[in-house]
């Protein structure tokens, strides 16, 4: 039996192409910054975004992690979402790495508004973390792949520089906003001070994220990652991957999105999904009825050959992806429609 993971963007494997790519990529030694694969990889996405330079690392969280220390001094604190990735899957990292806090707004979606941002600042009493940094992610994860309104983080950006504040972007999935929305990398590169991206998610790389940032702060940067452990080696294989992915599976995210809609439109008057949110990319985040078992519903799907995730509190995620065919996607909505759930 075939099977269809819909776990997450992560679950890709390499192209013919892009193991092609791989194999016959020039390298060197990143730690001493001869790898000529690497080196490129980064001027690639600073020049793409428009910023001073790039940092490749190992993941999404070293590059968040890194960013956020970029910023702060320890005993100061973030704003960020209460959905946000920072806070709840980088196991503490905010507090371990950079010994920050972290204040959670009641957004929608993973999303708030500038004037929030502004009632949460604190800079003038000292009973309190002083605030230094404002975090947005952009698409939301827990927020099922929900874009930011890009006038409203121009707001933002407009709080923090009249608060000397940094202004990070979790850009794990931007590129999946800027499809979406018809955006580029250079309106992002333009408004923030650093941005995380993902090559290993819907851009089907294996492995490795990228932080850019202003050039002043590059060794700064690169010594924060040393210290965390990021620092490679013949990395330019990886960073193959990463330079494939950048041209040529960023505009295909439609196709993702487009296969994101075509579910939720087809399961929505299942006699057992009791609601669906929003989609506007990859990502479909469902509840079932009250009464059916979570896990038992994970398991039977399981057994049928689709693989999906529970997001807790009775959430369930589908996340469509670039190994995720037409036919897959066919495939799957026989075989959901099929159910038969007690």
């Amino acid at each position: 039996m075939s099977v269809i993971n819909l776990i997450s963007d992560t679950v890709t494997k390499p192209s013919a192409e892009m193991l092609d790519y791989m194999v016959n990529a020039e390298v060197g030694d990143d730690v001493f910054k001869t790898d000529p694969t690497v080196n490129r990889l980064e001027e690639m996405a600073a020049k793409m975004f428009g910023m001073g330079a790039a940092l490749f690392c190992p993941s999404g969280t070293m590059t968040n992690q890194i960013a956020i220390k970029l910023h702060t001094q320890p005993g100061e604190m973030v704003i960020t979402d209460k959905l946000a990735h920072i806070f709840n899957f980088e196991a503490g990292g905010v507090a371990f790495n950079s010994g920050v806090t972290c204040k959670l707004l009641d957004g929608e979606r993973g999303m708030y508004n500038h004037k929030m941002v502004i009632d949460a600042i604190s800079k003038d009493n000292f009973h309190v973390p002083e605030t230094t940094l404002v975090a947005v992610e952009n698409t939301t994860n827990k927020g099922g792949g929900a874009c930011w309104d890009f006038k409203e983080l121009q707001k933002i950006k407009e709080v923090c520089t009249a608060n000397n504040m940094g202004f990070h972007l979790d850009g794990a999935r931007l590129f999946n906003a800027i499809v979406a929305k018809g955006e580029t990398p250079m309106q992002y590169g333009s408004l923030f001070d650093t941005i995380s991206i993902c090559l290993s998610k819907g851009l089907g790389a294996p492995v490795g994220s990228l932080l850019l940032f202003k050039e002043k702060d590059y060794m700064k940067a690169l010594r924060i990652r040393k210290v965390m452990g990021g620092a490679m080696r013949q990395s330019g294989y990886l960073a193959a991957a990463g330079i494939y992915a950048l041209e040529n599976n960023i505009d295909r995210l439609a196709d993702d999105h487009k296969r994101a809609s075509i579910i939720a439109n087809e399961i929505k008057d299942l006699p057992f999904i009791k609601h669906i949110e929003p989609v506007e990319t990859n990502i479909l985040i469902f509840n079932i009825n009250d009464d059916i078992n979570e896990a038992e519903f994970i398991e039977t799907l399981d057994r049928n050959g689709i693989k999906i995730v529970s997001m807790g509190n009775g959430k369930l995620r589908i996340v469509t992806h670039l190994n995720f065919t037409d036919s897959m996607l066919n495939e799957f909505l026989v075989k959901i429609k099929a159910l038969k759930i007690k």
